[in-house]
């Protein structure tokens, strides 16, 4: 069985720390197989907020892949937005939207936040063409015989949590991660989580959000996610730092 821990929105400039420290016990206590992180790693992409939170990535002592959220491109510096966006994640460039190939399930990045978008809200998702593209040939490129898992940032399909995504062209990327055979996609964004199965076209894909690890809650308090793959089938479970350990997480089916 290969466990993951799905960790996501810790917004260093505004982390829970008790919820991190928490966090950092349970990896070091439980060794999961990997963690994967979606995004939103600082609050307003400052060099001190990508100091301390690569500082974190870099000291969990087991695999990790990280995706870019809207926090983590630079808000007040135009110039480092469009043209230098991911000049501060540098020193952890091989954790950056890079596949991680793990025992029955391989691990697919996708950008889903844009530099600029031609609406006036450019924190919310954004899935272009030429994203998608290279994200199905990674999906393609899979081992075969394993599980794809989609990680990105943003959820496609809204789940109707107090905040949302509105991702555009998100409804039309999950129809073609679906028909390549994409089984789940991990997101944050929203700080609430949620495991929502969407069937589309004949083929089920599940959408699975992490929580926050930040003092930015919403409707739950501190969490992540830990997904187990088995052969058989995958499980999420919602760990909660309050009030209770673990929360277990329904899946919702939508047609």
């Amino acid at each position: 069985m290969t466990r993951l821990f799905h960790v996501s929105d810790v917004h260093f400039g505004r982390e829970d720390r008790a919820a991190i420290a928490w966090f950092d016990d349970l990896v070091h206590k439980e060794q999961p197989d990997a963690v994967i992180m979606t995004g939103d790693l600082t609050l307003q992409a400052r060099r001190a907020e990508f100091a301390n939170g690569l500082a974190w990535l870099q000291g969990l002592g087991v695999p990790v892949t990280v995706e870019v959220g809207n926090h983590d491109l630079p808000y007040f510096n135009l110039f480092e937005r469009f043209f230098r966006p991911y000049r501060r994640f540098l020193s952890v460039e091989k954790m950056i939207e890079t596949p991680l190939e793990l025992t029955g399930v391989t691990i697919v990045p996708m950008v889903t936040t844009a530099r600029f978008q031609w609406r006036l809200n450019w924190s919310k998702g954004y899935v272009s063409q030429g994203e998608l593209a290279k994200t199905l040939a990674l999906v393609r490129a899979a081992r075969p015989g394993t599980r794809v898992f989609i990680a990105c940032h943003h959820p496609l399909i809204e789940p109707h949590t107090r905040t949302s995504a509105q991702t555009h062209r998100g409804a039309e990327a999950l129809q073609a991660l679906a028909e390549a055979g994409v089984e789940a996609v991990l997101t944050g964004h929203v700080h609430d989580p949620f495991d929502i199965a969407h069937n589309v076209g004949g083929h089920q894909v599940r959408l699975i959000g992490a929580g926050t690890l930040s003092e930015r809650t919403r409707d739950t308090p501190p969490s992540f996610n830990e997904i187990r793959i088995a052969p058989d089938g995958f499980s999420v479970k919602v760990r909660a730092l309050t009030p209770a350990p673990d929360v277990r997480l329904p899946v919702e089916h939508v047609d």
